[in-house]
């Protein structure tokens, strides 16, 4: 920490950022007030009609740090895990604007700090299978994080331009040369894009999310890792989520959550999951609260998969795990799937959500298929294919074969 303005000076690297250094710092223009600059990095162009996948956060820092160094930004931000990347300092220019000869200011460097974000997303992409129109619908993963640093930086909450909430251009010379704060792409002089369209709400205030933490204390983990198709950890979304939590809480590991458990990561299951991690003697970086195979497994006792169930499977399931030894799963993760649904039904206790077919299993199946209208032996506990199909469509998963 140096002196700043008769203040001490804020971090020059987000903190928890992977830095990706780029070199070729340049000094800021100091007359001018400070700013961010909100953009997207448009990197397809999708329809409702026709969305396309998302393009991943290491494409994008593998591009801004390769080809597109010369448009390179200072963060680029995923906000589906909360993942950044820095490539220049705060105090540094970065390269995102349009900066022509022609134009009274310097606009990559018009203001005591001219901070750009990049967040990874377009219109229309599809991530983890939900199609996202606007970036506000997205997590926005990491927001707090970033907001709270920028806002270190003198930017004020404001954006003189207006908060955008579509991709039309509004620019003004003399607003862009007087007036500090934050401003969408679209707003900036000299420039012709129109992004981002939308940008999360500053969030502020004691106890907000945006609150940076006290002098001391350690932030949780913010990183995400895939175990068998699905993600856990900061930002990630989906039913594992909501299995994992439960699962915690039914082992006494719940004791830093406020509600829920949900279907999205927050720092609450980091710490949850870094408690159960502890528990089984893991330390250090093993215990970050993270997820890895090992402790997932023995957790739930099978790695949750795609919310994809097998007839086939889960009718082997039912009827060989009834018989065999306590806690025996022929097909875990499809019947968890199926168990959780029946649970979601009110027909199963969540305790009993393990993988496992037994006979509660059974017993609380055959109570949907009696729900679905069959009487008498259709009513035995063995999943058909109509009531199968029909759970799938009332709980949200697919069924096969």
């Amino acid at each position: 920490m140096t002196p700043f303005g008769g203040a001490i000076m804020p971090e020059l690297w987000l903190p928890g950022a992977e830095v990706h250094d780029l070199g070729d710092h340049a000094p800021t223009d100091h007359q001018y007030p400070p700013k961010a600059i909100a953009h997207i990095t448009w990197d397809r162009n999708a329809t409702a009609d026709a969305p396309q996948d998302w393009c991943s956060f290491e494409d994008l820092v593998g591009y801004f740090t390769g080809a597109g160094a010369g448009d390179a930004p200072h963060l680029v931000w995923d906000p589906f895990s909360g993942r950044a990347a820095q490539l220049f300092p705060a105090d540094s220019r970065s390269k995102s604007l349009l900066s022509p000869s022609q134009s009274p200011t310097r606009t990559n460097r018009a203001g005591r700090v001219v901070i750009q974000i990049e967040a990874v997303f377009f219109p229309y992409c599809r991530h983890q299978g939900t199609v996202y129109a606007q970036l506000v619908d997205t997590p926005c993963a990491g927001w707090d994080r970033i907001h709270a640093w920028v806002s270190s930086w003198g930017v004020p909450d404001a954006w003189p331009m207006g908060r955008p909430t579509d991709f039309s251009s509004h620019r003004d010379e003399h607003v862009w040369e007087t007036s500090g704060g934050w401003y969408a792409h679209a707003h900036v002089p000299f420039n012709d894009h129109t992004d981002p369209g939308s940008w999360p709400a500053f969030l502020g205030g004691s106890g907000s999310p945006s609150s940076p933490p006290p002098p001391g204390e350690s932030v949780p983990a913010r990183y995400q890792v895939t175990l068998n198709g699905l993600a856990y950890g900061y930002g990630a979304q989906g039913y594992q989520v909501t299995t994992v939590g439960r699962a915690l809480v039914a082992g006494g590991f719940g004791s830093h959550y406020r509600s829920g458990p949900g279907p999205t990561w927050t720092d609450a299951d980091t710490e949850n999951y870094a408690d159960y991690q502890a528990s089984l003697g893991y330390s250090g970086q093993a215990a970050d609260g993270v997820p890895g195979e090992d402790s997932l497994r023995r957790l739930l006792g099978y790695l949750p998969g795609p919310r994809t169930v097998s007839l086939a499977h889960v009718v082997a399931a039912a009827r060989s795990d009834p018989g065999a030894e306590q806690g025996h799963r022929t097909y875990g993760a499809e019947v968890a799937i199926v168990e959780q649904a029946l649970a979601d039904e009110g027909l199963l206790e969540q305790r009993w959500v393990d993988g496992s077919y037994g006979s509660l299993t059974v017993t609380a199946y055959a109570g949907w298929q009696r729900r679905c209208g069959y009487t008498a032996g259709a009513a035995d506990g063995i999943p058909g294919r109509d009531s199968l199909h029909r759970l799938g469509a009332a709980q949200g998963f697919d069924v096969t074969d």
